[in-house]
């Protein structure tokens, strides 16, 4: 009879290989591609190298150079057709891929506004109104962080309210990075919320909520950063329950849209909150946003 014992599944062997980032800009869209690409192979360890700001032959001399020396996946953003041409043309020799990670983009892009792209390096870096706009929503941030002058936050375009350790400050840069006016007001134990917020119209209030256990591991390590006592009620899992459930009960009370922390990255919850904002700014004062 065969043998019916289920077997061990096999290990699989984490190894390394090599990403070359090769960009005449800063490079911020390739890591971030790569990033995103080399998450989906978690027994793949990337060792990245990152060639930015290469616009000339000799600076891309000394990167195909780096790539013979450390021969792996080259992904690239080179506007320079002839740098194109010589990159692809080594790492062919070479027997290594090389991917212009931007050219289905913008070749669909093209051909949707049958106009030809912009030869410019580093055009998404210009100095416009859209950069200003950002400078100015980062300034807003960190003088409206952590209930900071709360009478300014009426201009706000996105509040977000929590309990301590909720990933208040690090979603607020973040959300105002792409633009928006974003302010936030921690949730203290025994001190009412100002009352002047529920009369707000324009900002849209979120409710930033987590498991209590996550918000306990997080405030042990706070305090053993600043060498305090790791025993008060502030890392208390009782209390912490009690906080959050207060919290919760806060944001159903005001009709607050609520997003949980717990497992999402800044990132995720970020792209939660736009999304949820642009559906308010839709329903309300219809389609835009900052």
């Amino acid at each position: 009879m065969p043998d019916k014992r289920r077997k061990a599944p096999e290990k699989i062997q984490s190894i390394y290989f090599h990403v070359h980032l090769v960009s005449d800009s800063t490079g911020e869209t390739l890591v971030a591609t790569s990033h995103a690409s080399c998450a989906q192979f978690p027994h793949g360890i990337p060792v990245q190298h990152l060639h930015a700001l290469v616009r000339s032959e000799a600076q891309l001399e000394r990167s195909l150079e780096s790539i013979s020396d450390y021969p792996g996946i080259v992904f690239y953003t080179l506007v320079n057709t002839e740098h194109r041409r010589l990159l692809e043309e080594r790492c062919a020799k070479l027997n290594i891929p090389a991917v212009s990670i931007l050219d289905p983009a913008l070749a669909s892009l093209g051909r949707y506004l049958g106009a030809p792209m912009s030869s410019e390096i580093g055009a998404q870096r210009t100095m416009n109104e859209e950069y200003f706009s950002r400078i100015s929503a980062l300034d807003f941030a960190m003088a409206h962080d952590d209930g900071k002058n709360i009478e300014g936050l009426s201009t706000a375009d996105i509040i977000l309210i929590g309990i301590s350790r909720t990933s208040k400050t690090p979603t607020c840069i973040y959300l105002a990075n792409r633009g928006f006016r974003t302010g936030n007001i921690p949730l203290v134990p025994g001190t009412n919320l100002p009352p002047d917020v529920l009369t707000y119209k324009k900002p849209f209030i979120v409710g930033l909520v987590s498991s209590p256990d996550r918000i306990v591991e997080i405030r042990k390590q706070r305090l053993s950063g600043l060498g305090q006592d790791r025993t008060t009620p502030y890392v208390s899992k009782e209390q912490v329950r009690e906080e959050m459930l207060m919290a919760k009960r806060l944001f159903a009370k005001n009709r607050w849209p609520v997003v949980d922390t717990t497992r999402r990255s800044i990132e995720e919850s970020a792209a939660r909150i736009i999304n949820l904002y642009q559906d308010f700014t839709e329903r309300n004062h219809g389609v835009g946003s900052s």
